[in-house]
């Protein structure tokens, strides 16, 4: 009797712990640096959702390994909702690259919030003004210009495999730990190109801190009228088109379903908020909003699509088809 009664009440208790979730300041583990992509999106729509939460979400950006570091670090903790992974693309690439055993596949999809648009920004006096002048000027001059990149499976890695299944580029490859410091790196001289997301690289552009080559996409962007599609030089990446990261928040599977929905109403309603929404489209972003069953079948998606994209460009340890990914 006295162990139902114990079982009874830690039931409840347990219960009245999730009734009152979050009753303390939750964790949000962010993949990469300071000021790059992932960093702008989730400390941008943190604050409304923190409003809707109840409590302080406290942001912490844990980088490296092509975010594998920060996405171990949350897989690590408890499963109760207090620790959020706030990523990008990249963990769908994970198992195929060797990177971990783990992917988006075997977390819990809080809210995808945002797509980015990639592309090409060089340093200001870079000898060239378009792609078509970039690769020109790299077939004259091979291993002088210096790329950016933030591991093999992160966003500047995907865009010069694509270009590269079409055109032979003879760089030198410097790494970053996310697009923030690479930019920072761009700014001062130190990298001449960076393959980067339109929403983190527009605001320096703008201020003519760097110059956009080409968008990584198939159609102009509203936002930045005046620069050349990259199917312009290359027609023929069409094909990979449009492709480009995507940022949202999840948690560890096996957290308790009432966390879970908390969580989801919280940042479905700050990505809901007019403010959010200026702010992504005024940087190129496109809201998305996803939760459910609508954000595991968007990133099933994207993981066979990435996980295939890096496998045939020759850079993956393992065939997507090992984990069962079925070719898109």
């Amino acid at each position: 009797m006295k162990t139902l009664i114990s079982a009874i009440a830690g039931l409840a208790f347990s219960t009245s712990i999730l009734a009152d979730y979050p009753n303390k300041d939750i964790q949000g583990i962010i993949q990469w640096g300071a000021g790059g992509s992932t960093d702008t999106v989730m400390r941008s729509v943190s604050p409304y959702a923190e409003e809707a939460l109840g409590t302080d979400i406290i942001l912490t950006n844990r980088s490296g390994g092509v975010g594998a570091i920060a996405t171990k670090f949350v897989n690590a903790k408890k499963a109760d909702g207090y620790t959020l992974l706030m990523g990008a693309e990249n963990p769908q690439m994970y198992k195929v690259l060797g990177l971990a055993n783990l992917d988006y596949s075997d977390m819990v999809p809080i809210n995808v919030l945002a797509r980015g648009i990639p592309m090409l920004v060089a340093q200001n006096d870079a000898p060239f003004d378009t792609m078509q002048e970039m690769i020109d000027y790299i077939h004259a001059n091979p291993g002088q210009i210096k790329v950016g990149s933030t591991g093999k499976g992160g966003l500047a890695s995907i865009v010069m495999a694509m270009v590269e299944s079409e055109v032979d580029l003879d760089v030198t490859t410097v790494p970053y730990n996310g697009d923030g410091p690479a930019l920072t790196a761009l700014q001062g001289g130190a990298i001449d190109v960076m393959p980067a997301v339109l929403g983190a690289a527009i605001q320096h552009i703008k201020a003519g801190r760097m110059k956009a080559i080409a968008l990584v996409d198939d159609q102009v962007s509203p936002v930045l009228p005046d620069t050349a599609v990259i199917t312009d030089a290359l027609p023929s990446l069409a094909k990979y088109l449009p492709y480009g990261p995507f940022f949202g928040v999840f948690v560890k599977q096996g957290t308790p379903e009432e966390a879970v929905t908390k969580l989801t109403e919280a940042f479905a309603q700050g990505a809901n908020k007019a403010e959010f929404q200026s702010l992504m489209e005024s940087r190129g972003y496109g809201v998305m909003n996803l939760s459910g069953q609508p954000a595991v079948d968007f990133l099933e998606n994207y993981r066979s699509v990435s996980s295939w994209l890096v496998h045939d460009a020759g850079f993956a340890k393992h065939s997507p088809a090992e984990f069962d990914i079925p070719r898109p």
